[in-house]
């Protein structure tokens, strides 16, 4: 009697995989898609385990408002779980209706950023040493977002021009910003120190380093290169949660954040200041210092001037510029 040959497993992949698989797919961020899987399963969830697609509009509606009233969350944050519902219908279970164009999307509220003063920078930075002493007037000396600083790699650092390449920035764009030579000499020296530790890797044979989108594929010896090495490293190997490889990733943003916080509140400051805050309290003071707007636009990397004009309502000469009748008696 021949062996009995157990059957091919024909079962289709399980939702979130699909939506997993498909959000890979469009080379989304692996912190999008965090999210994404995140409200999708809260959306099955809020509505007893139904499978969307025996759901609509009226389910739709229902999870939103149940996120405003009884979570509170913020506009954003809302229209972040709609997004990721609007991703699923259409990208995932490839269904065009109608009314999932009709949801109406909350009103995000525009509000001034927090900005600091040169002398609050000062107080800050003054108490940031370290590698995040480093990130920190990185980001206050270029404007760049915390996650373009916490990815920068060796080779974007020009010292020849005194220039930071930041690639794949938001919108997935490239721009060029500046190098303060204040900070030409710490960054030498930390990447000497970082080079260290990537020669050590490398004699273990650990020393790859991920590559966006099929950058491996097309160049293979890179993963080991100096050059895509990131500048600030983790100070341990981990596993990479999509490919299963183990690698020396970015450090962990959440550091300097913490680090941030630390500072402000050593600082005796009464701001709610981040790291972003650095980006902000950049473009203001460049504004103050007679910079033209669209030079401030191209270094923040604002697709439209608009938002960068948000900065000119900050300017430390009180309401939209003009100066009190008070001070004038």
């Amino acid at each position: 009697m021949a062996p009995s040959v157990a059957p091919e497993s024909t079962a289709a992949p399980k939702l979130l995989d699909q939506v997993r698989a498909r959000i890979r797919v469009k080379h989304y961020s692996i912190r999008t898609e965090a999210q994404y899987v995140n409200w999708i399963k809260r959306f099955i969830f809020f509505h007893g385990k139904r499978h969307p697609r025996d759901m609509g509009a009226p389910e739709v509606g229902a999870f939103l408002s149940d996120l405003a009233v009884a979570g509170g969350v913020a506009a954003s944050t809302q229209n972040q779980a709609l997004s990721a519902l609007l991703f699923l219908y259409r990208e995932v279970l490839e269904i065009q209706l109608p009314w999932l164009d009709n949801v109406t999307r909350a009103k995000a509220s525009r509000r001034l950023p927090v900005v600091l003063t040169p002398a609050e920078v000062r107080a800050v930075l003054e108490r940031m040493d370290g590698v995040h002493g480093l990130m920190g007037r990185l980001l206050y000396g270029t404007g760049m977002r915390l996650m373009e600083c916490v990815r920068l790699r060796v080779k974007d650092v020009d010292f020849g021009r005194n220039e930071i390449l930041i690639r794949e920035g938001k919108g997935a764009k490239d721009r060029v910003t500046m190098l303060p030579a204040a900070l030409a000499t710490p960054l030498a020296e930390h990447l000497a120190r970082r080079r260290l530790i990537f020669d050590d890797d490398l004699a273990a044979g650990r020393a790859e380093v991920w590559l966006p989108d099929a950058l491996a594929k097309k160049y293979p010896n890179a993963a080991t290169e100096w050059g895509w090495q990131f500048v600030f490293c983790s100070g341990s190997h981990s596993t990479d949660p999509r490919s299963g490889v183990v690698r020396r990733h970015h450090i962990d943003e959440k550091l300097l954040q913490r680090a941030m916080k630390k500072a402000v509140t050593a600082a005796r400051l009464a701001k709610p200041a981040t790291p972003h805050t650095l980006r902000h309290s950049f473009a203001t003071h460049l504004l103050e210092s007679g910079q033209d707007i669209r030079t401030v636009q191209e270094l923040l990397g604002h697709a439209d001037v608009s938002t960068t004009m948000i900065y000119t309502h900050v300017l430390n000469k009180g309401g939209r510029g003009v100066t009190s009748p008070l001070d004038k008696l």
